[in-house]
């Protein structure tokens, strides 16, 4: 069901490394800790490929911690540190490098559909300076309602909690409600913003007597 796509720049053979030290600039949406695996993951694939840590790579690290208004603020800190690419996790922190710089690549780790927020516009023959993987959550949100109404077919609402800072959240919730009257349904959006939303958001689900779906 999890629908993902790929956006490659043609390259001319398998990147190796060099005798130079690499500046990574990595720049997250979220906090250190909740992007520990995803990190992990990446310098594993950078030392199979014999890129190490203080030897031939240095990697910079800025964490936006769920404030998105500060994304911009961030990667121009990691482009005064004349980063040699920006690795971005999160498609506010994708869009705000893409903003900032049209000279430094910029390699997506994980974006919510570069296409529907305006990232690229070809997954094929992507913009610019932009490359990366990105998932079809429109697409697969619609999916997450098809096989909710398979398994409840008695559930006429759902309510689903969504991020407005974010802009996936856009064609997330567009594609849904769209979705949802052939399935005879009603999409009802709660917003939150970050954690200290999701008690609220909870209870209005609850008044709201919505059969909650995230």
């Amino acid at each position: 069901m999890l629908v993902g796509g790929t956006a490659a720049w043609p390259l001319a053979a398998r990147a190796q490394p060099t005798n130079k030290i690499a500046r990574i600039g990595f720049l997250g949406s979220a906090t250190a800790v909740g992007s520990s695996h995803s990190v992990m993951a990446l310098r594993e694939g950078l030392n199979a490929l014999g890129y190490v840590e203080g030897k031939n790579i240095i990697m910079e690290f800025r964490w936006a911690e769920g404030k998105y208004e500060r994304q911009l603020e961030l990667v121009a800190d990691l482009i005064r540190l004349n980063v040699d690419v920006l690795v971005t996790h999160g498609t506010p922190g994708t869009q705000a490098a893409k903003r900032a710089t049209t000279n430094i690549p910029i390699v997506m780790a994980i974006s919510g559909d570069a296409v529907a927020t305006g990232i690229v516009t070809n997954l094929g023959r992507p913009d610019a300076n932009v490359t990366g993987s990105t998932y079809f959550l429109p697409q697969l949100n619609v999916k997450r309602l098809e096989l909710l109404k398979e398994v409840l077919p008695h559930v006429s609402h759902v309510g689903a909690l969504s991020n407005p800072a974010n802009p996936v959240s856009t064609p997330i919730i567009s594609a849904m409600t769209a979705a949802a009257p052939p399935l005879k349904l009603e999409v009802e959006v709660f917003k939150v913003n970050g954690p200290s939303d999701f008690v609220g958001a909870f209870e209005a689900v609850v008044k709201s007597r919505v059969k909650l779906w995230r």
